[in-house]
């Protein structure tokens, strides 16, 4: 079956709106035969005469008004969708899918959405938790465009994964306790700890800093939502350590917060697919890089 040309069906409209061929020519800047084989284009793929003919007047047939009536529907949404692309095209609008861990989340990432919105406001962007490997297997796989990722990562083909933040981590302490003013592996295996789940990167480099004192400290509960923690550790639960970011609020006045000896750091990395990217996810990235330096 011959599709329909939307080519075809404007000519229709234009004839119908201007009451003649020789107008509708001039309005679509066509000549004028092409104008009347564009109709009998149509009629011959419809099986039936589309418009009457009397001196001096064109009018649609009862199937042409049908036809036009369905017509100037179908070229609007078309019309509608080409300018909707245009505008993701130029930046304007679009979806961004970011996948990162609930570290990230829990205060950058709000930060950046926050200047995202105010410079960006029809820029959606989807946000997925997920853990570092998670995010580089979905970004290679096309289904996400940015992620938020723990350093160091191997080299991934076909993404490109560039340094974004060094934030210490500290010890969070519940407030009551006598606490040394740096605390160390030694001191801190001796307390009940509150620990990030084995599977992330922060439990991975914690467990360094503590091997770094020859200790392999069992913890009493390990979670990957850090808000939950330190609401453990304000119940004083247990010790935890966790990053934090420069101008993240204090939790509250339960807890203490104590720096490390040997200091440790929770290093954080943009990744997304090399090669050009579309505008919208070069604002969300311009957006997160303008937090590097907080």
């Amino acid at each position: 079956m011959r599709e329909i040309s939307l080519d075809r069906l404007r000519t229709l409209v234009a004839i119908a709106d201007c009451g003649s061929f020789a107008a509708a020519a001039q309005s679509l800047h066509l000549a004028p035969p092409t104008v009347s084989l564009h109709i009998a284009e149509l009629e011959s793929r419809i099986g039936a005469p589309l418009l009457s003919r009397t001196r001096g007047n064109v009018r649609p047939s009862p199937i042409g008004e049908a036809l036009i009536a369905r017509a100037r529907r179908l070229l609007a949404e078309v019309e509608s969708t080409l300018e909707d692309v245009s505008r993701q095209v130029q930046g304007l609008t679009g979806r961004v899918r970011l996948g990162a861990s609930t570290g990230a989340i829990a205060h950058l990432l709000p930060q950046a959405i926050a200047q995202l919105r105010d410079l960006h406001p029809d820029i959606d962007v989807q946000i997925a938790v997920l853990t570092s490997q998670d995010t580089l297997s979905r970004l290679a796989q096309g289904t996400l465009d940015v992620g938020l990722v723990a350093l160091p990562q191997a080299p991934a083909t076909g993404l490109e994964i560039r340094p974004w933040r060094r934030d210490p981590v500290v010890a969070f302490l519940p407030a009551d306790w006598q606490a040394p003013a740096r605390v160390t592996p030694a001191w801190l295996a001796a307390q009940p700890l509150i620990l990030n789940d084995a599977n992330t990167r922060l439990s991975r480099l914690t467990s360094e800093w503590f091997a770094l004192g020859g200790h392999r400290p069992t913890a009493r509960i390990e979670l990957n939502f850090n808000d939950a923690i330190k609401s453990l550790v304000a119940a004083g639960y247990g010790a935890t350590l966790l990053p934090h970011e420069a101008g993240a609020p204090h939790a509250d006045e339960r807890v203490a917060m104590r720096p490390l000896r040997p200091a440790l750091w929770r290093e954080l990395g943009i990744a997304h697919r090399a090669g050009q990217v579309e505008r919208a996810t070069q604002h969300v990235l311009d957006a997160l890089w303008r937090l590097k330096a907080r």
